[in-house]
């Protein structure tokens, strides 16, 4: 059952990559589905039974790595952590994979999609399954190639090559960190093994080595490098910039990057060590810092994007900071917690992006849109209901996981956990704003999209509009953006959670959840007024007071302003400047004047040419006159006679 609910997407991958051409695309479409739900079904069953039943286990499969000191098997873990993980992306990707069912019928590549689709799945899996650091580098860097694969996934589009290169490279960075991070781990603890590091954890915690003259703490400087990796990942501030360009491939791969791969790998690696962090107060804060910078920045640069999936992307993006600051203030169950609700309303924002999409006949900006939900109202209700969960209105999902979040940082009661605590706020303010500005925008007013696309709007069936293919699995979505987080509670971060997370994180989560249930009441209020707010604003700018063009009036009367948040903070530009351009140019110089002129010229251009050159010269003798060849006959004997009398004096 354990092994079966991780190597069924591989299966599905394989069969539907290498017997695409025989099987066709309705039979990859077929395999890999099904394969999908039955790893889904068995989840449940996992979480059942290690999370609920308290049943940890360890499935050996065979030695992977025997080398001198380093023995590394191949084997799957099974906590409560690996439970929830395993659940959410086995359910969201089954759902993507249906939903893409009737997304991709007008694709020509679906058997390849659909093959990489469930690698991605399975590379995800590997990484959250592993019991070792090699074991999860492998899916890290599986997930990392499947996201380039998917990213550009349409490579007729340059836009899509050049998105799909940017998420790998910007991803190399991080990467590097997280393998000297891994390295060093090694070094230290002579294993990659969690068991064995997590137990030899507190013999280093103060230890130091010596670095450039300085004393430098171990475990800081190994949880910093190893976080790194997690900021490349999960798109944190600084390493951010391939997320929003990840948009350029189909949308059920947003949906499936942003909502359970990929972008949650760096969020589960931190709780996943979270024994390493704990030795490390400078790197947890550097997680928290980090993570609320992200979520303010992210939720900034969301309220003037236009395309309806960059502002989506970046509300990833705010999102994945309150889940690294809860890590960043201990609170690691709170962390899975807003990833798991996140999961299930994210994934319906997407996919109900992609349906929105699919009406408009490709058309993905808002400014084009409007007055199109009596035409799409199952996709309005879809839209409606994990805005409501994103925003964190009561009842739905992230009302309870956000508002732990927040409620934790301010527990900390340190200067970290409470600048945490305030962007936080900030952020739940704009995204109640940047949310219900996507609805109006995309569903209400009056149309201002191509006059064709109305037409076709107007003519359409409804089930043309709205295939049942796609929006019948994303009830399930539905039901988690609204009860996910109610059923959960009790669990994750309420009387059951020492129980039901057993021996998943350190036992100080105890006293950090402890203290987030008895923050002030309007510390537990504010997340709800200032969402309140943000809506109430939104309505009146984009809903009751639509013809005064307030926003239009704000962004002119502060240019500046509106072009630093519509330009995303300029980090490309920055980026381009400091980065790029100079690399460009060092490797035209290197190019120009080291490969072509120096080791070409001096190598084997230039001795081609020098060949060339004596081979013309030799060839001028050949004239064809006969008095030519006679000189020349003169010169040699006249040659031959002064050696041999030369030889003869001597």
């Amino acid at each position: 059952m354990f092994t079966a609910a991780i190597f069924l997407p591989l299966l599905g991958a394989i069969i539907a990559g290498l017997l695409g051409r025989w099987i066709g695309a309705r039979g990859a479409q077929w395999v890999t589905c099904i394969l999908l739900v039955v790893s889904a079904l068995l989840s449940v069953w996992i979480f059942i039974d290690v999370a609920l039943g308290g049943n940890t286990r360890t499935v050996e499969l065979f030695t992977w790595i025997d080398s001198g000191d380093l023995e590394v098997s191949w084997a799957l873990y099974f906590d409560t952590l690996t439970a929830v993980m395993v659940s959410v992306v086995t359910i969201v990707s089954a759902v993507v994979h249906i939903y893409s069912v009737g997304y991709m019928h007008e694709d020509p590549h679906k058997a390849r999609f659909f093959s990489y689709l469930s690698l991605f799945t399975f590379a995800m899996l590997m990484l959250v399954t592993a019991d070792n650091l090699l074991q999860m580098f492998f899916g890290w860097e599986g997930v990392g190639v499947c996201s380039y694969l998917l990213i550009g996934f349409w490579y007729h589009k340059p836009e899509a090559n050049a998105a799909a290169i940017k998420a790998f490279l910007v991803n190399r960075i991080g990467d590097f960190g997280f393998a000297l991070g891994i390295v060093g781990t090694f070094l230290v603890f002579d294993s990659i093994l969690y068991e064995t590091i997590f137990a030899g954890v507190p013999g280093k915690t103060g230890a130091a080595f010596e670095f450039l003259g300085m004393q430098v703490d171990i475990m800081t400087t190994l949880a910093i490098l190893l976080f790194i990796g997690a900021m490349g990942k999960s798109a944190q501030l600084g390493l951010h910039t391939w997320l929003p360009d990840a948009m350029e491939g189909p949308t059920p791969v947003s949906a499936l990057i942003h909502a359970a791969t990929m972008v949650t790998a760096g969020v589960f690696m931190v709780c996943r060590l979270s024994p390493m962090f704990e030795a490390a107060p400078i790197a947890l804060n550097m997680v928290a810092i980090v993570g609320a910078s992200t979520a303010i920045f992210a939720a900034t640069v969301a309220l003037t994007q236009n395309d309806i999936k960059r502002v989506i992307a970046y509300s990833t993006c705010s999102q994945l900071g309150y889940m690294f600051f809860a890590a960043g203030v201990g609170a690691y169950p709170v962390a899975i917690f807003h990833l798991m609700t996140h999961a299930f309303f994210k994934a319906l924002l997407f996919l109900g992006s992609g349906m929105v999409i699919h009406a408009m006949h490709h058309e993905q900006d808002m400014r084009k849109m409007g007055g199109i939900w009596k035409k799409i109202p199952i996709t309005y209700v879809f839209m409606w209901v994990g805005s409501l969960a994103l925003a964190g209105v009561p009842i739905f999902a992230g009302y309870y996981s956000k508002d732990m979040v927040l409620e934790s940082a301010f527990g900390a009661h340190t200067p970290v956990g409470m600048y945490a605590f305030w962007l936080g706020i900030g952020a739940a303010l704009l995204t109640a704003f940047y949310s219900w500005r996507l609805i109006y925008m995309t569903f209400h007013g009056q149309f201002r999209g191509d006059p064709h696309t109305m037409e076709h709007l107007e003519h359409a069936s409804a089930m043309e509009r709205e295939p049942v293919a796609m929006w019948a699995p994303l009830l399930i979505l539905f039901a988690g953006a609204i009860l996910a987080g109610l059923l959960a509670y009790p669990l994750f971060v309420g009387d059951g959670m020492m129980a039901f997370w057993g021996k998943s994180f350190p036992p100080r989560i105890a006293e950090v959840i402890e203290a987030a249930h008895h923050t002030p009441a309007w510390v537990k209020l504010s997340p709800l007024v200032v969402g309140a707010v943000g809506i109430l604003l939104a309505t009146l700018f984009y809903l009751v007071a639509a013809r005064a063009d307030i926003p239009g009036r704000i962004a002119r009367a502060v240019p500046w302003l509106y072009n630093f948040s519509l330009n995303k903070w300029y980090f490309d530009e920055l980026y381009d400047a400091v980065f790029v351009r100079p690399a460009k140019r060092i490797g035209y110089f290197l190019w120009k004047k080291g490969d072509n002129a120096t080791i070409d010229g001096f190598g084997p251009d230039g001795v081609s040419a020098a060949v060339k050159r004596a081979a013309r010269r030799v060839a001028g003798l050949q004239t064809g006159y006969v008095y030519h060849y006679a000189f020349a006959i003169m010169i040699g004997v006249a040659a031959i006679v002064s050696w041999y009398i030369f030889e003869r004096a001597v």
